[in-house]
């Protein structure tokens, strides 16, 4: 999937040069990517230790929010797909005893069974 891929929301994988830019500092000794994929800005980085969770802000994305979730700490997660008129999707991942999810929408055409099945992979 291509540039037009991302910029109509679809859920693609991420380009080991782009991880290599934004993981500086962040992967610990023994720690790799299994899997990454890009949903507009955001980004679901699957190591073989952990979820994170990159979160562009704001107007340029020079902000972002970078979220770790060790695998043992998913309690639940879920998604919620578009329906025939509903174009939307929803994941959410509780984490530890917070009741209140993490939740990212996808847009039309997002490949959110991908990341659904990649979360269930390690977190089950």
């Amino acid at each position: 999937m291509g540039l037009l891929s991302g910029l109509m929301g679809n859920a693609s994988e991420v380009d080991d040069a782009d991880l290599e830019k934004v993981l500086a500092n962040t992967l610990i000794e023994g720690e790799q990517v299994e899997k990454a994929y890009k949903v507009v800005r955001d980004m679901f980085i699957f190591t073989n230790k952990r979820l994170i969770l990159l979160d562009k802000q704001g107007v340029t994305g020079s902000k972002i929010e970078m979220i770790s979730i060790a695998y043992s700490k998913i309690t639940k997660f879920s998604k919620e797909s578009a329906g025939h008129f509903d174009l939307d999707a929803e994941l959410k991942i509780w984490v530890g005893s917070d009741p209140t999810p993490i939740s990212k929408d996808f847009k039309s055409g997002d490949n959110i069974n991908d990341v659904y099945r990649i979360i269930s992979q390690f977190a089950l």
